[in-house]
């Protein structure tokens, strides 16, 4: 080849190499609205610092177990704004705790995922969830409201029960129902309330996983609420801090017992979360009205906020995550 002609080819190739590159960078270029430079669409971005209220948020209080519908602001579950896309077609549910809080947020998220799914909560609760079945059948999915105490093992059971029977089976469970309340310190701590509160969060999950168990084939998940509180406890959450240090545990041990059975434990490990929990004595009055200003993001968390985490966990393609435990705290916290 000449020199001539050497030139020539270099030239051709740059030459190529300059067109697709032009290519690459002429749709962004010529389509209209569109940033420059790959520089992301702003209308898809939320702050999420600004995106829900921040303290200081007014005192309130209400007996236990309280009801969502009569806090102020009133907590987003995923009402109006989860939006599904079939990722659960045809299973079956059971939440635990489903008429407010993080359980709600899962039910609403399961049933526009494609899922029916039975609520259990106390007779009290009963407003919201009336709220939350209204909600299910509304996406065209059966829905199952089952009240009653989950510290009596005599009710887990026909809880279990009463819910594969309505659902046709079972291949969701979410141990999410669980009792805070605020103490100074372990001196204030009754024997009658610290057996309530072991009772409705680390008997209940036990008693209704091994009713649940029989009628779970291969494919199951079984996902546990448990909480930064596991990680960092808060001196005047003395026995709750256990209970979900306990959660914990159970969701590491039971998944290494039956992930060779092909069923998925995991669990979701809120932070600051504003639900009903924290206006019925799970917080006391002054840190109620700074309820999740210390975050990071400067603010507590929604429980719609991690409906995301609860479809993931449940859905097929997180079929190799077992025995995790998920954050979301606004910046805090350590799982």
């Amino acid at each position: 080849m000449s020199e001539e002609e050497n030139k020539l080819s270099r030239r051709q190739v740059i030459g190529l190499g300059a067109g697709m590159a032009a290519a690459v960078v002429a749709p962004g270029m010529l389509a209209k609205g569109s940033p420059a430079n790959g520089a992301a669409d702003a209308e898809n971005l939320v702050d999420p610092t600004s995106k829900y209220p921040k303290p200081p948020f007014s005192g309130q209080s209400q007996p236990w177990p309280g009801l969502a519908s009569k806090m102020n602001p009133r907590p987003d579950h995923g009402e109006t704004s989860y939006k599904g896309s079939g990722r659960l077609k045809g299973r079956k549910a059971l939440v635990t705790g489903g008429d407010s809080g993080m359980g709600r947020a899962a039910a609403i998220a399961y049933a526009r995922e494609g899922a029916d799914v039975a609520i259990n909560y106390l007779p009290a609760e009963e407003p919201d969830a009336k709220e939350v079945i209204a909600l299910i059948k509304a996406e065209g999915r059966k829905a199952v409201a089952i009240p009653g105490d989950i510290r009596e093992e005599t009710f887990c059971k026909r809880l279990v029960a009463e819910a594969v029977s309505a659902l046709g089976g079972l291949d969701i469970l979410v141990n999410n129902a669980a009792r805070q309340q605020t103490r100074p310190t372990i001196l204030d701590i009754s024997s009658e309330d610290f057996d309530a509160t072991m009772k409705t969060n680390v008997y209940a999950p036990f008693w209704i996983t091994k009713a649940a168990l029989p009628h779970m084939p291969a494919g199951s998940s079984i996902i546990a609420t448990t909480s930064v509180q596991a990680y960092d406890p808060s001196g005047e959450l003395h026995d709750y801090a256990q209970t979900k240090a306990a959660n914990m545990s159970y969701v590491k041990s039971l998944a290494k017992q039956l992930g060779p059975k092909g069923i998925r434990v995991n669990g979701v490990a809120p932070g600051p979360i504003w639900t009903p929990l924290q206006v019925s004595g799970g917080s006391t009055q002054e840190n109620l009205k700074q309820f999740g200003g210390d975050t990071p993001l400067g603010r507590p968390g929604q429980p719609v906020e991690l409906a995301s985490i609860y479809v993931q966990l449940a859905a097929n393609d997180a079929s190799y995550s077992t025995g995790q435990v998920y954050g979301a705290a606004g910046g805090s916290g350590q799982p």
